[in-house]
């Protein structure tokens, strides 16, 4: 049964079964009308707060990667095999999420977050690397799906001269969230362990749960199948809601989105991120193999780039809505950032630049990323509209798909590219370590290389006599102790020594040739700009915004007489 009401415009609108009460709320979360600009600005907010604090458990793995490699002997072979079995897991989880379209999209957010927020306080209590491999499977099986249902809720409550700005409030998630890791890590692992920091995570997910629990509401199927254009809309949307076939509206759902402008536009963006990508996952390893910086000193380095991006995903966003224009900001976003992925890339192999070079270059790296991105969101789901607005979400779960699948082939690749990275990860620290504890040792064998040299021939003390007394009557025996002392570092460095040497020589070029292939991706998404929908000219978008009003006063007053 459905009850009617009257909105400011005169017109009748239809709407769903009276809204449910008591517990009933915390399934139930349909709105019978659209809602009015407080409530939306709640729906929004919770819906940003909910991403943010998913990308935060989902990041925080990276920002104390060594940490944790370190805690469970992995390889780094094993730390990125993680990595890609999870953006693999999530890549499906996306497809999944499609069907947010008929089941709807709030409840796979909200209990969602919850399992995402136990699994992050269980994982520090893993008793082995596998059983961490297998929750770190599952969160990202979460994030896949959670991850593609809140950008269709976005979606559903700003309407397309609002999108930009809604989008980039949306995108703040990702970089809030990795900026609320690099700025909690960066204050606090000096006193606490990766455990604490993980800890912390999901403690924060719990508490956002609670929020969205009660809190989070999204609109009937009849209201979020259609295109809402301006505020202005929002009579007619609800008048034409009452006879809408949202079944009729799914079918052949899937084959309206595997279209050039969809597939090729999603493909694009992923890979115009392969910076933030790395970013994420490998600027701890990267600057601390290359530049010798600690994971706090990285995590804080960082937060130039997320504070920053944030910044301009939302200054960027009501810009675009204000010039009602998608492509020139992603144009100049583009460009932007391939001119300082370039200057980041020639920077590779200078180990003197200093810290705050890189700190601004992060900063306009993470400006252009802002320009490019929250225009690219609104345009990618109004080009999604333009096929079918019903399906919305299964749009969105072909670019989360096409993602997560980039960003799993990326993790596996950098250390084919870059394998300099497996021995300073694995070995480096300890080598650093042995050289400087057995300095006293390496001054002493560098003295009489032909001794040591002898003396090597045999197990340790099994020399012959008269080694042993030449050695003694060379060396002298407070420096032959001394050289005995310092044979488990000795050892180290026989071992490993030369590998990591050879690392720390070829790691800048290598990572360099990564930086290009970065770059690379940004070149491929310039064209595929022009496949989305809209104008290049803000005259020409106002007077396509002009028609549409005049075609709904229209309908309004065909509907009101």
């Amino acid at each position: 049964m459905s009850v009617s009401s009257s909105t400011d415009d005169g017109v009748a609108a239809s709407g769903d079964a009276a809204a449910p009460s008591g517990l009933a709320r915390l399934w139930r979360r349909d709105l019978a009308h659209y809602p009015a600009s407080g409530p939306r600005y709640v729906y929004l907010a919770i819906v940003v707060a909910t991403t943010i604090v998913l990308y935060y458990l989902l990041y925080i793995q990276y920002a104390v990667a060594t940490s944790i490699m370190a805690h469970y002997d992995m390889t780094f072979a094993y730390f990125i095999g993680m990595s890609v079995v999870g953006n693999a897991i999530g890549a499906f989880a996306s497809l999944l999420a499609g069907l947010a379209d008929r089941w709807g999209r709030a409840n796979m957010v909200v209990y969602g977050l919850l399992i995402a927020g136990i699994i992050v306080l269980i994982l520090p209590h893993s008793p082995d690397k596998t059983t961490f491999l297998v929750l770190f499977a599952v969160l990202s099986f979460i994030e896949g799906i959670v991850l593609v249902a809140t950008p269709a809720l976005i979606r559903d409550f700003s309407p397309q001269l609002g999108r930009a700005t809604a989008m980039g409030y949306w995108t703040m998630g990702p970089v809030i969230g990795s900026l609320v890791v690099t700025t909690v890590t960066s204050a606090t692992l000096d006193t606490s362990s990766w455990q604490d920091e993980l800890t912390y995570s999901g403690v924060a997910a719990l508490v956002v749960f609670v929020v969205a629990l009660v809190g989070l509401r999204e609109l009937s199927p009849g209201l979020r199948d259609q295109v809402m254009v301006s505020l202005r809309d929002r009579a007619l949307v609800e008048a034409r809601a009452r006879g809408l076939d949202t079944e009729a509206q799914l079918s052949g759902h899937w084959r309206q989105m595997l279209r050039l402008d969809v597939v090729g536009s999603a493909f694009a963006i992923s890979v115009y991120l392969l910076l933030y990508y790395a970013a994420v996952g490998n600027l701890v390893i990267y600057f601390s193999s290359t530049f010798g910086y600690s994971e706090q000193r990285t995590n804080g380095l960082a937060n130039w780039y997320w504070a920053a991006n944030a910044i301009a995903l939302v200054i960027t966003g009501l810009l675009s809505d204000r010039l009602k224009v998608r492509k020139p900001f992603m144009v100049v976003g583009g460009i932007g950032s391939i001119v300082c992925t370039g200057i980041f890339a020639s920077l590779a192999t200078e180990p003197k630049t200093d810290y705050y070079t890189f700190a601004w270059l992060f900063l306009a790296i993470g400006v252009f990323g802002g320009i490019t991105y929250a225009p690219w969101m609104a345009g990618f789901t109004e080009t999604v509209e333009k096929h079918n607005p019903a399906a919305t979400a299964t749009g969105l779960a072909v670019w989360g798909w096409i993602l997560r699948v980039v960003v799993a082939v990326s993790a596996a690749f950098v250390p084919v590219v870059v394998t300099s990275v497996t021995p300073l990860v694995e070995h480096g620290h300890e080598v650093k370590e042995a050289a400087a504890e057995a300095a006293p040792a390496l001054k002493i064998t560098a003295q009489h290389p032909a001794i040591f040299a002898e003396l090597a021939k045999y197990p340790a003390g099994q020399a012959p006599a008269e080694v042993k007394a030449r050695a003694a009557q060379e060396v002298g025996l407070p420096n032959l102790a001394i050289v005995q002392k310092a044979g488990p570092q000795l050892k180290i460095l026989k071992e490993h020594g030369a590998e990591v040497t050879k690392a720390s020589k070829d790691g800048p070029k290598q990572w360099q040739k990564w930086w290009w292939v970065c770059l690379g991706g940004q070149v491929v998404f310039l064209p595929f700009i022009f496949l989305l929908t809209g104008r290049w000219s803000p005259k020409r978008a106002r007077e396509d915004a002009a028609e549409h009003q005049q075609a709904i006063d229209r309908e309004i007053a065909a509907l009101k007489s």
